[in-house]
């Protein structure tokens, strides 16, 4: 069913996708045997491939269905970077697997990972520079900047797990929605540069992307495929959204028993179990749902103001999907 839905949000794209796909190995290929290796490895495990999607479906939806070089480019370039992003993450967090295959710094060890990053951003910022896309290039190094403060913001404010409702919005509007914000802005900028579409679809990507990050955040207390919540963002001391929510909610004996179990009994299956049936008990999953709920509303009532397309009725799909997906 998942694969489904992603189908058919790809469907009035497909063309554009497939030639795309062949512009983006074109665009990782290096005079470096080693590193034509590593990419083609990289590039042969991709994901859903979202990032791409939301640049051609809102630069159709904007221009009446016409992509042209830039559009391709930019969403190269945003793959290029974000791809970067992606192996310095696997690196930092000291992680073996992504999307279930073994990460490239599992493969060829941690030093070669961040030079293969470090190619792939430059690689990113080259295809912009010698095409003479700034301004794609602005949306694209906006969103890598505010990427890497929201990761530190976080790891700032979780030492002390008492971050507030505002500090979280600012945290996954930096670390997930900023990205997913400029794939639409640079769909749309790279169209129709003068128009006010770019700031629209910029803020109906931030908006997707904090309903997408609350959506995983529900994940940890909701059944998952082996039937029980996992409490991971528990475990590794991370503040959700249903959490602060409950620590805003209860009492003072209440707010330190849960704060201590997360800090010094995360390891604790009993425990975790104990605050995950804690936070559900005073609303917090329903709280963070209707959060959820109305970011979504505001992201379908950006759409609103375009004419029916089928570009416009794969995002309201693609919006949805961000909010019904099961993984």
């Amino acid at each position: 069913m998942r694969m489904k839905i992603v189908e058919q949000i790809k469907q009035p794209i497909a063309d554009e996708m497939e030639l795309f796909e062949k512009k983006f190995r074109d665009s990782m290929s290096s005079k470096v045997a080693l590193l034509n290796r590593i990419t083609h490895y990289i590039v042969n495990r991709k994901g859903k491939q979202m990032r791409p999607m939301f640049v051609f479906l809102t630069a159709k939806m904007v221009s009446n269905g016409t992509v042209n070089e830039r559009t391709y480019r930019g969403a190269a370039v945003i793959e290029l970077i974000h791809t970067a992003t992606l192996v310095h993450d696997d690196v930092v967090d000291d992680s073996n697997r992504r999307r279930g295959f073994f990460s490239v710094n599992a493969l060829w060890k941690n030093k070669i990972a961040v030079l293969v990053g470090d190619f792939l951003l430059s690689k990113g910022l080259l295809l912009s520079i010698d095409n003479g896309d700034f301004d794609l290039l602005r949306i694209i190094s906006v969103a890598v900047r505010e990427m890497s403060e929201g990761e530190l913001l976080q790891i700032e404010k979780a030492r002390r797990l008492d971050i507030t409702e505002d500090v979280y919005y600012e945290i996954i509007r930096q670390k997930t929605a900023t990205l997913i914000a400029a794939c639409c802005s640079l769909g749309a900028c790279s169209v129709n540069p003068e128009g006010d579409d770019t700031e629209k679809m910029r803020k109906f990507g931030e908006l997707i992307g904090m309903a997408f990050q609350i959506k995983d955040d529900l994940f940890d207390y909701t059944e998952d495929a082996i039937g029980k919540p996992t409490g991971i963002d528990i475990k590794e001391q991370k503040m959700t959204l249903p959490l602060i929510y409950t620590l805003n909610n209860c009492s003072k004996d209440e707010k330190k028993w849960v704060i201590n179990s997360v800090k010094n009994h995360n390891k604790d299956k009993k425990r975790v179990k104990q605050v995950i049936d804690f936070v559900k008990q005073k609303g917090g999953l329903t709280y963070a749902e209707q959060r959820m709920g109305s970011f979504r509303q505001e992201a379908l009532q950006i759409l609103e103001t375009y004419p029916a397309s089928a570009y416009k009725e794969a995002l309201q799909l693609m919006v949805n999907y961000v909010i019904e997906r099961k993984i």
